[in-house]
């Protein structure tokens, strides 16, 4: 595959694969481009999949080689549930396919998890570090209270293996939120939209508690009642779903800076 101008020349999939799946890449590439723009991205590490509407036992994922701010609606490639590629475009001498811990932590993840639509992994700065700490996120901030219940997964090495996939699965349980302890962070969502607002707000959490640490000053302590009430206030039956107010902005502000994510 050629390269001009440092863009891959990746021939267009609209029109070439149902509508529905069009817009799940449009929307996928747009996430992509977002993590990397708002700083956590890791060059071509880590990934971020979604699942196609009407389609079963399979989800798009990033071809492992490219950089999150090129990821393009068309880039993407279409998994099974066994890691085998069964749709998007050839690579040829590149080679690109989908990363081995990719295939396995998302494939578990939308195996067992009907209700999730989207699966965002990172290795930012502050969530690994925060990651490695024996006390996980703490409820320092109102924003941080939203992740007063999230889930741990503990270190197992690189996940290679189908047999990490059980132990992923029962600890992420019906959470939104997985803290790979001593690894990052994995947010999911019923859309790309949410799972995108998850990881944004977990990311926050993790820069505040760092910073609030960094001060060397006792942390001021919220009452658990309140703790639990802000929590709750977070919560599907107390608000509309995350992720509905600003994804048509977030789309507005790619487009005002690089609209090529829809190619």
């Amino acid at each position: 595959m050629e390269a001009k101008d440092g863009y891959l020349q990746i021939p267009s999939l609209k029109g070439k694969v149902s509508d529905a799946e069009w817009q799940a890449r449009v929307n996928l590439a747009a996430c992509y481009r977002l993590v990397d723009m708002y700083g956590l991205s890791d060059m071509i590490a880590n990934h971020i999949s979604a699942r196609i509407p009407g389609e079963d036992g399979v989800f798009l994922i990033n071809p492992y080689g490219m950089m999150y701010e090129e990821i393009t609606a068309s880039s993407l490639l279409k998994s099974d549930f066994q890691g085998n590629i069964v749709g998007g475009p050839d690579f040829g001498d590149l080679g690109y396919g989908v990363n081995r811990a990719g295939a396995v932590i998302h494939s578990a993840i939308h195996e067992a998890r009907h209700d999730v639509g989207c699966v965002l992994h990172t290795h930012s700065w502050a969530s690994m570090a925060v990651s490695s700490l024996e006390c996980g996120i703490l409820p320092l901030t109102q924003t941080a209270m939203r992740f007063l219940k999230v889930a741990y997964h503990d270190y197992q090495g690189v996940v290679l293996n189908d047999s990490e996939k059980v132990s992923l699965v029962n600890d992420l349980g019906m959470n939104n939120v997985l803290i790979l302890r001593n690894h990052g962070a994995l947010t999911t969502g019923s859309t790309i939209a949410e799972a995108f607002n998850w990881m944004h707000r977990l990311e926050l959490s993790c820069y505040a508690q760092l910073a609030s640490m960094a001060c060397n000053s006792p942390l001021s302590k919220v009452p658990q009642k309140v703790l639990e009430e802000t929590w709750n206030n977070y919560q599907p039956g107390t608000r509309r779903p995350f992720g509905v107010m600003e994804w048509p902005a977030l789309l507005r502000k790619l487009d005002r800076t690089d609209p090529s994510y829809k190619n």
